[in-house]
């Protein structure tokens, strides 16, 4: 249930009126579909109202450590993790990925990030939305560079992103040594094209698995495969 300062799910609430970039289809899909460990430890870059570290620890028994640079949305993630059942499991922190892949002693073996992408189209209007959006605070290069300094050996990295910034990403992360074992492709309906791109990275090339996934039938009502991927979080599933 979406509301102008809260979005509802089944476990749990997120409380948005303080981030700039509200909760959306791009991290409900990154949420449910990335794999995640039994168990260990679980980072998320850039987590906005924490709605992605929450959603991983509803799905595993790892510990989440979630970092996010703009104030406000910490504050407001902080929030939101502090009065979730999970709040024993996450940790937040306020600090830039780049500080903190210097700083910290830990090796996560699951790397999750709905980043900023926008490197080449107008800054949004607010600072702190330029920050959520825009390349500027965190390009695709420090993103690998943080990830291969941070993942375990047997660990993945999982990142949702517009298809033409999926291939520039994947370009990047091979040349540093990180191949995509699998990759959905999001359309919002079958005839239209892809509009995302969901991608697995690992440090081994594996055998790779492709495949869409189509949110919405023909006449919008939404499709059993995007509600069999996201049912154990939207209300209405």
């Amino acid at each position: 249930m979406a509301g102008g300062e809260s979005f509802v799910f089944k476990q749990f609430i997120v409380k948005q009126n303080k981030c700039a970039m509200k909760v959306g289809t791009d991290a409900v899909l990154l949420g449910a579909w990335a794999n995640l460990p039994a168990k260990g430890r679980v980072l998320d870059i850039g987590t906005g109202t924490g709605i992605i570290a929450m959603m991983t620890a509803q799905r595993s028994t790892a510990h989440i450590d979630a970092i996010e640079i703009e104030k406000d949305a910490f504050s407001q993630a902080v929030g939101n993790c502090n009065d979730c059942k999970w709040r024993d499991r996450l940790n937040i922190h306020h600090i830039s990925f780049q500080d903190f892949a210097g700083r910290t002693t830990h090796k996560y073996d699951v790397i999750v990030s709905n980043p900023p992408y926008f490197s080449n189209s107008l800054q949004a209007s607010s600072e702190s939305r330029t920050t959520a959006r825009h390349t500027c605070a965190l390009s695709f290069e420090a993103l690998v560079n943080g990830i291969k300094s941070l993942l375990l050996g047997h660990g993945s990295f999982a990142t949702i992103l517009p298809s033409k910034e999926a291939e520039e990403f994947s370009e990047i992360a091979e040349d540093n040594g990180l191949y995509p074992i699998r990759l959905t492709r999001i359309k919002t309906t079958a005839s239209k094209a892809a509009k995302r791109v969901l991608i697995e990275f690992a440090f081994h090339r594996k055998s790779f698995s492709e495949n869409t996934l189509v949110i919405e039938n023909e006449d919008h009502s939404y499709t059993a495969e995007y509600k069999n991927l996201t049912r154990d979080f939207y209300l209405g599933f």
